[in-house]
């Protein structure tokens, strides 16, 4: 369910999706972590206490993404795994790694290995152009039997690096997946490593009863997570991820799962680590049967260009801010960089193309805004609406279209109506904001009836620089603010 729950909320594009799935996003540890959800934090470290790491298994959609990997590699070859000893320097050196990184506000090279984060850039990157290529097949379809149920939609290349990141990523997660289950979860994992230290201390864990058990050594052979000593009949609570497989292929009821004093040897009155009998194998007995309805409304589709479409224009070029545009719910730049983890469910909500992800080094990956393809309308929330972190908190339409993000700067050179006599005026006529006028102007020694901004009522929307018929620099831009202030 959440594997397949957290993967809609990327690839839909109809903004249907987050209402009834949106809280999937908010359960995540690092967003939870990032955004002070404390109510969330608490639960997820009350269910590890008493059920282990269960998260790993059930909620975490990277972790099931390796599940469905190591089902391949377990098709190819049965009984593949070995019992090996944890690799703790690795494990809390990574986790150390990722600390600094946090602090030092690297985010955006810190959330290369955040689980949630690994996933959210597969989503987008990866999986939302083929389902909107699909989508865009069966619009050509309805289109030719006169039907509107669907409608075509842009697919276009956000970021390059991104698009990197994401192959580099599934690549290694299938390699180690393949061959190991739960490799990554075990040794490279932030959010596993913390996880696996509180699951040590669970009430109910997997045990081994030394009466039934033969050591025939199938539990080992089919634990993911390598951490059953099947010849001292031991487990490693720290990396066991509740998968429940050992249950399951155990022939002599061996194994359970359950309370740490449940269970005395005969003969004997200590407690063993061990992993008791079966009441049902598999996770499924933990999951409610629990079925989402979900709803696709088709909204209408947006005109890109000017003219309607009907003549080829030459693409717009990105102009050199001195300062970068971010949502209006961020709130400042600082904030959405310290909570960001770079997840990219904004960047696929927008449904103005006006979002992507930064190709700066120290905050990649992490959204900014940029008006080549459209602009911020005022009445949309969306960004603010499905981030689960808070670098982007809610906002209403009403305090949007209050909300300074930056502000326009013209460029006279570039301006139409200044170097030409047809006349322009499109930034004044569109500026939801009425921060453009049109007035006369002295321009290289000659009266010209040109455009001016008022500084004071621009929000920095981008509605004049995306309209702006001037090519291949717009002849009016906008520059963003470091903290954001109001009309």
């Amino acid at each position: 369910m959440f594997l397949i729950g957290i993967t809609w909320l990327f690839l839909d594009f109809t903004g249907t999706a987050h209402a009834w799935l949106g809280w999937m996003a908010k359960l995540q540890f690092l967003p939870a972590v990032l955004a002070l959800n404390v109510g969330v934090m608490i639960g997820l470290v009350a269910i590890t206490l008493v059920l282990g790491r269960m998260y790993c298994s059930v909620i975490c959609p990277l972790g099931i993404l390796q599940d469905v990997f190591a089902w391949f590699g377990k098709k190819a070859k049965k009984n593949r795994y070995t019992y090996s000893k944890a690799k703790n320097w690795l494990r809390y050196g990574m986790l150390a790694v990722f600390v600094v990184l946090m602090v030092l506000g690297l985010a955006g090279i810190a959330t290369l290995i955040a689980p949630y984060s690994a996933f959210g850039r597969i989503a987008e990157s990866l999986l939302q152009p083929l389902w909107m290529w699909g989508n865009n097949l069966l619009a050509m379809i309805a289109e030719r039997a006169d039907s509107y149920a669907f409608y075509g939609v842009d697919v276009w290349l956000k970021s390059l690096p991104v698009l990197i990141i994401a192959v580099v990523t599934v690549v290694v997660l299938f390699v180690l997946a393949w061959r190991g289950g739960r490799t990554y979860c075990n040794t490279i994992c932030p959010v596993g490593t913390v996880l696996g230290f509180i699951s040590r201390f669970s009430l109910l864990k997997i045990r081994v009863d030394e009466d039934k058990c033969i050591k025939c050594g199938l539990c080992t052979k089919n634990c993911k997570a390598s951490c059953i000593d099947y010849k001292n009949m031991k487990v490693d609570y720290s990396r066991c991820v509740d998968c429940f497989d050992c249950i399951g292929k155990c022939k002599k009821g061996a194994i359970s799962f359950s309370p740490s004093l449940s269970y005395q040897g005969k003969g004997s009155h200590k407690t063993h680590s061990s992993v008791g009998e079966s009441e049902g194998a598999g996770r499924r007995e933990f999951l409610t049967a629990t079925a989402v309805t979900i709803g696709a409304v088709a909204l209408e589709s947006q005109a890109k260009k000017v003219d309607g479409g009907l003549a080829v224009i030459e693409d717009k070029q990105v102009p050199q801010r001195k300062t970068k545009v971010v949502p209006p719910g961020a709130l400042s730049i600082k904030n959405l960089e310290d909570h960001c983890t770079g997840c990219q469910l904004c960047v696929s909500k927008c449904p103005n193309d006006v979002l992507r992800p930064s190709t700066d080094l120290m905050h990649l990956m992490q959204p900014e805004m940029s008006f080549e393809r459209g602009y911020c309308r005022p009445e949309c929330t969306a960004c603010g609406d499905v981030c689960p972190t808070g670098a982007i908190r809610p906002i209403t339409k009403e305090e949007k279209t209050a909300v300074k993000i930056g502000h326009a700067v013209l460029i006279r050179k570039n301006c139409v109506a200044v170097t030409t006599e047809d006349g322009c005026g499109l930034c004044a006529t569109k500026c939801p904001a009425g921060a453009v006028m049109m007035t006369t102007v002295e321009y290289e020694g000659k009266s010209v009836y040109a455009p001016v901004v008022d500084e004071e009522k621009c929000i920095g929307c981008g509605t004049c620089e995306h309209l702006c018929p001037a090519r291949p620099f717009a002849a009016i831009y906008v520059e963003g603010h470091e903290v954001h202030g109001e009309v």
